[in-house]
């Protein structure tokens, strides 16, 4: 997964106005207690990121 993949993703689910948003406010233990846009930073890949956020939000599987 890219990074711009990623953002599609999480703009499709949250909408791209609060997508930004959550992604930098979000904590998630998942990733070492850092929100989606720290752990993208520090070079975690996005799918691991996505993995968390997927978790996160309860999306449904066909999601994954």
């Amino acid at each position: 997964m890219r990074h711009t993949e990623f953002w599609a993703r999480l703009d499709q689910h949250l909408g791209a106005a609060y997508a930004r948003t959550w992604a930098e406010q979000q904590v998630l233990g998942e990733l070492g207690h850092r929100t989606p846009l720290e752990a993208l930073d520090a070079g975690i890949p996005p799918k691991r990121v996505w993995a968390a956020v997927w978790e996160a939000l309860d999306l449904p599987a066909s999601e994954r």
